[in-house]
């Protein structure tokens, strides 16, 4: 079964995100062998913390408004190989080992799976 790696960010790297006016930063899921773009959800300070602490993706729920961990009901789980924060710190991107169908809740691999002009 795989495991995440766990992240001891310092409170210098943690000071630089930047949170919007709801206390939310975008996070991009990312897979580590293929490079493709799985997803992009929104994360709070707590589910940044406990992604880091977890190893494994915890993310945050605008409709439902709590703290969500990828394939806790779906099985699709996220595993943390990597993170980063962009120069601004207002974007995440996270390096992730993707098991089970796929990110999306619509059963695709990926999210982004609808090309634009085709």
């Amino acid at each position: 079964m795989p495991t995440g790696l766990r992240i001891t960010a310092s409170p210098e790297q943690l000071a630089a995100v930047t949170y919007n006016s709801d206390g939310l930063v975008p996070a991009i899921a990312q897979d580590v062998e293929t490079r493709e773009i799985l997803m992009m959800a929104w994360m709070n300070a707590e589910s940044l913390a406990r992604t880091f602490s977890e190893g494994r993706m915890v993310y945050w729920s605008r409709s439902r408004q709590e703290l969500w961990r990828k394939g806790d009901t779906s099985g699709d789980r996220q595993f943390v190989r990597e993170a980063y924060y962009d120069c601004d710190g207002d974007t995440l991107l996270f390096i992730v080992e993707q098991e089970g169908a796929g990110a999306c809740h619509t059963g695709e691999r990926s999210c982004f799976y609808r090309q634009f002009g085709s």
